[in-house]
């Protein structure tokens, strides 16, 4: 074929192909329904499906109108899902529930059907706040590691693990973190109030991660990623242990990645800082911009601690690091509301907390996104240090029944619809009273979540491509919008 057949032909092709989108465009959302799921202050029926829109031509808006655009043809990070921790704490109230409401909180936490589709979950390396007792898994000094069991953990945690994993098919992205290596491994022979590893002890602790992951999966139980150090620039009153960024880089590029590589686990997830948003920019510079360091990490970790405000969390320094390192990942590794007290129990603003957090940090480029604890009692623990937090369910294990709280519907808007492998796109509110963020499906249906944390009720167009479906976001509510 000649030169010049070949540019005909290409332009035949090119002007077929543009016809084919503009048809599409034009006929193809007369049959699209959105079913809308809605979570709202004062109903007794979180998230009920509250009606099915259709779409009608709306060619230009106007700045009258309120409007969420959503862009399917621009698409961003890869969804990996939402979970919550298992930790000591969660584990020890759940065996204390009777076996009907152990049932409904496996099912309300991981079945895909009839709970909200937890696909991720995190647990504790040694002791942390959320554990009734001090614990390690060696004894005093024993360097070679020569005594690790994990005998402590088989009496809750991992069972509790398993019946998680079953529950949810079969598998859990299950990651894990230190909150301190043994006492006599630190510079204040403490595992609490902060103190540092010691340097002689930099391949003994290497190895014990290791260690910890040999012994979870001689259990049955995969070990999908893990985390250096939990909140690695806290000295806390619970387990805790200090790293700067450079230790942290160092600890990495000369001792726990190789020593991952030398056992086969090159393919866990290396996730590093593991701390707040405010100097997550400092830490993954200092740890990216080392190529071997780099080499070992899959992502980076953060909380949501630093700066809680209501309106700012610092989400501009998650788009930094995004930006800056595009090839690693986002994940969000602990949140919860701290202070807890049973009279807030039924507070609204702790489900909004959660819901504000995950539009942003989604939209800022995270990948995945796990809750702190799944399950505490009817004081917020058990707690070693009297740290008593909120979990998205309680248990009263007087009574043998679990409270919800309405952040279990606020993450459930997110990890019931939104499925492992879906593409983020764009969503843009034309009103700064709305927030949203979108992500279409491997099947291909698009998920829109909505959030109205305002008192005023607020009509607006859900916008794609010259179509618009018109709905109203109530005060203090968040919906998922489907569309099929």
């Amino acid at each position: 074929m000649n030169k010049s057949k070949k540019i005909i032909l290409l332009a035949a092709l090119t002007f077929a192909n543009v016809a084919s989108f503009a048809q599409l465009k034009s006929t193809s959302f007369s049959t699209k329904k959105i079913t809308v799921y809605t979570t709202v202050k004062g109903s007794d029926k979180p998230m009920e499906e509250t009606g099915v829109l259709t779409f009608k031509p709306l060619k230009q808006p106007v700045e009258t109108q309120t409007l969420v655009f959503v862009d399917p043809s621009k698409t961003f990070q890869t969804f990996l899902g939402i979970g919550g921790a298992i930790t000591d704490a969660s584990a020890e109230v759940f065996a204390k529930m009777p076996k009907t409401a152990q049932q409904e909180l496996l099912t309300a936490y991981y079945d895909k059907k009839k709970g909200i589709g937890y696909t991720i979950a995190r647990t504790n390396i040694n002791s942390c706040d959320f554990s009734s007792d001090i614990y390690t898994y060696v004894e005093e000094n024993d360097k070679a590691l020569k005594t690790f069991n994990i005998d402590h953990d088989r009496k809750f945690k991992i069972p509790l693990i398993k019946q998680a994993t079953a529950t949810a098919g079969g598998k859990i992205n299950l990651f894990v973190s230190p909150w301190s290596p043994p006492a006599w491994m630190k510079t204040n022979n403490n595992m609490l109030k902060g103190g540092s590893l010691l340097p002689a002890y930099n391949q003994s602790w290497a190895n014990y991660y290791v260690k910890f992951i040999q012994a979870y999966e001689k259990e049955g139980i995969p070990i999908w990623g893990l985390t250096v150090q939990n909140e690695p620039m806290a000295t806390q009153k619970w387990e805790s242990c200090l790293y700067t960024a450079e230790e942290e880089r160092d600890f990495i590029k000369k001792f726990l990645g190789p020593t991952l590589h030398k056992n086969n686990m090159a393919s866990k997830k290396l996730i590093g800082w593991d701390h707040n948003r405010d100097l997550i920019y400092q830490r993954a510079s200092t740890l990216l911009n080392d190529p071997q360091t780099a080499k070992y990490l899959w992502g980076i970790g953060f909380h949501w601690y630093e700066t809680w405000t209501g309106s700012s969390q610092n989400f501009e320094n998650l788009k930094r690091v995004h930006e800056a390192f595009p090839s690693k990942q986002l994940i969000f590794t602990e949140g919860c509301v701290e202070k807890y007290s049973l009279d807030r129990i039924n507070d609204w603003s702790l489900g909004e907390r959660y819901g504000f957090s995950m539009i942003n940090d989604f939209n800022a480029g995270t990948a995945a996104w796990t809750d702190w604890n799944i399950l505490l009692d009817e004081n917020g623990g058990p707690n070693h240090v009297g740290n008593f937090c909120f979990s998205p369910i309680h248990a009263n294990i007087q009574t043998g029944k679990l409270m919800y709280t309405n952040s279990y519907y606020y993450i459930g808007h997110f990890s019931k619809f939104i499925k492992p492998g879906a593409k983020r796109i764009i969503s843009s509110p034309s009103r700064s009273m709305l927030i949203s963020t979108a992500f279409q499906n491997p099947d291909g249906s698009i998920v829109v979540v909505v959030m109205n944390s305002t008192d005023q009720k607020l009509p607006y167009h859900l916008w794609m491509q010259g179509n618009a479906a018109e709905t109203v976001s109530l005060p203090h509510s968040i919906c998922t919008l489907i569309i099929k």
